[in-house]
């Protein structure tokens, strides 16, 4: 799609460190610039603030992860200036806290706003459901996944046309096995203390050291494994992001249980396509649902079968026998037969799992796709369409 030239869009985003929303938001920024137009991020900033600079996005450095409600309105102002001097067209907020500053900034300027559901968000009060309830307060709101569209509806009462679902997109250019040259992997390899003729079947969980991520519920599975005479190595990759007490109490648990030859933590990793083909089979034991689980889609782009927890996005993204399995969430007796059962098929077998998948998921679950559908509802508001009156 190509927009006009003077399009200017402005995403607000609590920072730009890792994760799915903050990935979105440079792909959407990225594919605004090669459509003609222009492309702002005001955020606290973060690691892949450079990444955003060199897809032709622009940076504007605000407390916008803050919470206090001095602050929040300081944001609002300073985005009310922004969308005046630069012209911005459309204001689209992804997370709440910056949704507020961005929604005040919209109405006070008349733009469109929207906002992403990317998680679903817990309310156990009437106070805690108004503040999520920010992002359904625009002309739109775009679900991630069905089961976040579900819940939005359900919680919010919101009309089924004011909500859209648009799954996150994977770069399918970044995510090509035949663009991890082997001197990436051997880089990796070597970073990891991985030996290259490494013969056991080999399980990657990426993402950051939370409690939700289920690194707890893998420990106890690969104990009940070994008992069991079966011998694997799992590593988790992603960092601590401040839980140094939760990073501890993971490594105890490995120690406690004798598993420091089977489970290695090798922290954050800048190269996640080359991880995926170190993997013969990723993890994705969440013990929350995932709105969407961007980490069960991106290793089978890269032809890896997915064992992930059945509920939430997952069971979109994850079809049970033929591209990965769907566990129970928490069942470290269950997690273990299912890393079992992978294991005993062998890598030959798991390729071809893999290829199913991959079909599948680029067919799914692309870039071009999400991207191709975020600027269309752009172009929709601002053709007076959705607008809610």
């Amino acid at each position: 799609m190509t927009l006009a030239p003077t399009f200017i869009l402005l995403q607000v985003v609590p920072d730009l460190d890792t994760g799915g929303a903050e990935q979105t938001t440079l792909d959407v920024a990225r594919a605004v610039v090669q459509a003609g137009g222009r492309a702002l991020v005001a955020t606290r900033g973060g690691r892949m603030t450079d990444r955003l600079k060199a897809d032709g996005g622009e940076v504007i450095l605000l407390p916008m992860s803050s919470k206090n409600p001095l602050v929040m309105l300081a944001n609002a102002l300073a985005l009310i200036r922004i969308i005046r001097q630069c012209g911005v067209q459309v204001i689209h907020a992804r997370s709440r806290a910056p949704a507020f500053s961005a929604l005040w900034a919209a109405r006070a300027t008349g733009i469109p706003f929207i906002a992403t559901y990317h998680g679903v968000y817990k309310a156990r009060s009437a106070l805690k459901r108004w503040y999520n309830a920010v992002m359904t307060r625009g002309d739109l709101v775009i679900a991630n996944s069905d089961y976040t569209r579900d819940h939005v509806l359900a919680e919010h009462g919101l009309d089924p046309e004011h909500v859209v679902t648009i799954p996150r997109g994977v770069d399918l250019a970044r995510f090509d096995p035949a663009k991890v040259t082997k001197a990436r992997l051997g880089r990796l390899r070597a970073l990891w203390g991985l030996d290259a003729t490494e013969a056991r079947p080999v399980f990657l969980l990426a993402g950051r050291l939370t409690r939700i991520k289920g690194h707890l519920t893998i420990i106890d599975a690969v104990a009940r494994l070994k008992a069991r005479g079966r011998d694997v190595l799992v590593l988790f990759a992603g960092d601590d992001q401040g839980r140094s007490a939760y990073r501890q109490e993971v490594q105890t648990a490995i120690e406690t249980a004798g598993l420091s030859q089977h489970i290695r933590r090798v922290g954050h990793c800048d190269d996640m396509p080359a991880a995926c083909l170190l993997a013969d089979v990723a993890l994705l034991p969440t013990l929350v649902p995932e709105s969407f689980g961007r980490a069960a889609v991106e290793p089978q782009v890269m032809g890896r079968p997915v064992i992930a927890s059945a509920h939430g996005g997952t069971t979109e993204t994850v079809v049970d026998g033929q591209t990965g399995w769907l566990v129970a969430p928490g069942d470290a007796d269950a997690w273990a037969q299912a890393m079992d059962h992978a294991a005993s098929l062998g890598r030959r077998r798991l390729r071809a799992m893999g290829k199913r998948g991959s079909e599948r998921a680029r067919r799914l679950y692309s870039n071009e796709t999400m991207c191709a559908a975020t600027l269309e509802v752009y172009s929709r508001l601002l053709a007076g369409g959705h607008k809610r009156r």
